[in-house]
């Protein structure tokens, strides 16, 4: 496992002194980025092969954020490759509550065209600077997400509630270096749209294609369960989703 060590900075918590999620995927990407260019095989050197790993897909579990000034470490390692898609874990342990997981994560890559962002096959070279470990041992869901129907009712026999709340347009600030938005952003988007009594302990994400400069970014909330899970789907103008991200309620 590759790790890095930090403090929770003030930057880094909400109003209740806790580290937000956006923060949390943050030192996860980063965490990725440094191991890999460490090996030699960051993002620089993926740019001059004209290559680049796009996320496809998060699962992530919170079990206790850590809170201000808090010492955490964050750890990755990748558990496989298969076709054109390489599997890696993410965990943070918090050396206040006696270094147990704060948050646990699987993430779903594919390698990509750095011009055509058309999926590349895994050959053995892309995979050799990676030590593969075995998977953490949590529950996997799909990496596809399904949005309930409207017109359906959840497991408590309750009708889905859906809503729409004000578009976004994307400026430079949400863009990465592949000029789209970054995959952090989407889940920040979207979790700006929950009410303020939905206290996240899970979140899924899954992205179906880049927002870029200019786009306008059509949010739309559908409730289930009890308004235990909220799916956002983040749309183009024409309703077709960027991305779609499912939170579950902390009970």
């Amino acid at each position: 496992m590759y790790t890095l060590q930090s403090r929770v900075r003030y930057s880094e918590v909400t109003k209740d002194l806790n580290m937000d999620l956006y923060s949390i995927l943050n030192y996860f990407q980063d965490c990725y980025n440094f191991q890999s260019a460490d090996l030699g095989v960051g993002v620089e050197y993926l740019m001059g092969c004209g290559r680049v790993w796009l996320l496809s897909a998060w699962q992530v579990t919170l079990i206790e954020p850590p809170r201000l000034f808090d010492r955490i470490t964050v750890g990755t390692w990748p558990y496989a490759f298969k076709g054109m898609y390489g599997y890696r874990n993410f965990i943070l342990y918090n050396e206040s509550s006696g270094h147990k997981p704060s948050a646990i994560a699987n993430s779903i890559w594919f390698l990509a065209d750095i011009k055509t962002k058309k999926p590349l096959r895994i050959t053995p070279e892309d995979a050799a600077p990676y030590v593969l470990e075995p998977a953490y041992p949590m529950e996997y869901a799909p990496r596809k997400i399904t949005v309930p129907e409207k017109s359906k009712m959840d497991n408590f026999g309750n009708s889905i509630f859906s809503c729409s709340p004000a578009p976004v347009t994307v400026t430079k600030m949400l863009l990465d270096t592949n000029c789209h938005v970054n995959n952090g952003q989407y889940v920040r988007i979207a979790q700006s749209c929950l009410p303020d009594s939905f206290k996240v302990c899970g979140m899924r994400a899954e992205y179906r294609r880049a927002a870029l400069l200019g786009d306008v970014i059509c949010p739309s909330l559908t409730f289930s369960d009890n308004r235990a899970h909220c799916f956002v789907s983040l749309n183009d103008t024409c309703g077709h989703p960027y991305a779609v991200v499912e939170f579950t309620a902390a009970v």
